[in-house]
């Protein structure tokens, strides 16, 4: 490895995010396990493209979003399986927040609130949900349109529609 390229190890420090994002474009946990292990397989592969001191975080983005999408066209036309784009109805929420496992009421309800957030961006599209999980996951807007390829005023115009679309899907929870 040369003296600038990305050291590995640093790539582990974005894994639960990269996770979160793949399960939600994927909708299911198995498919962003193997999305994850995709993506990392190429950014291990292409470590010597990355330019220090620019966004890591963006750029496992971007290898993340074109590896869905590489691998969505090649499902899809897979009439012997069900493509990435198949939601799991069973599939549960990201586990790791059990602060409060023993309130079963209150786990019923978060799952339940989890639930209809999960199933309000499964109704967006590809483009609007993979903006607002990124920009979920603080990225700018100039960063976003980096990773998507296109305009950043067509980041700012999916987001606002995304936004709204799941400000109404969402209404009841609204304080």
């Amino acid at each position: 490895m040369s003296g600038h390229a990305l050291d590995p190890a640093r790539l582990g420090d974005h894994l639960d995010r990269l996770y979160r994002a793949a399960w939600a474009m994927c909708g299911s946990r198995e498919d962003a396990e193997d999305l994850v292990q995709e993506t990392f397989a190429r950014a291990l592969k292409a470590t010597d493209q990355f330019t220090p001191g620019t966004n890591l975080k963006a750029w496992l983005f971007r290898i993340l979003r074109n590896t869905f999408l590489s691998l969505y066209r090649r499902e899809r036309n897979n009439p012997l399986v069900g493509g990435l784009d198949t939601v799991d109805p069973s599939a549960q929420g990201v586990a790791g927040d059990h602060w409060l496992r023993d309130d079963m009421e209150l786990d019923r309800l978060r799952k339940i609130v989890a639930e209809e957030i999960e199933a309000a961006l499964m109704t967006l599209s590809d483009e609007a949900r993979t903006v607002i999980l990124l920009d979920l996951e603080g990225l700018t807007e100039s960063e976003v349109a980096g990773i998507v390829g296109c305009a950043v005023g067509t980041v700012k115009s999916r987001l606002a529609r995304a936004r709204s679309a799941l400000r109404r899907q969402l209404k009841d929870y609204a304080r």
